[in-house]
């Protein structure tokens, strides 16, 4: 093996249950995280992102109004 054959190398059958979860975890929020990515910088999606964008003060705008001060 090559010095990067060596370095990469994975000893599957020494791996523990925490070792399989670790991985399994960090493979699947990579993916999510991939596909959330693309989602949110996809030009047709803007439209309906901007309109969230002030949704925090939104809120409170409406809750100053419905307690009457």
């Amino acid at each position: 093996m090559t010095k990067i054959q060596e370095y990469f190398h994975t000893d599957w059958s020494a791996m523990t249950g925490n070792d399989w979860f670790g991985m399994i975890l960090t493979v699947i929020i990579f993916v999510l995280m991939v596909i959330v990515y693309f989602w949110a910088l996809n030009p047709k999606n803007k439209d309906s992102l901007e309109s969230h964008r002030t949704m925090l003060m939104d809120d409170e705008e409406n809750a100053e109004k419905e307690d009457g001060s």
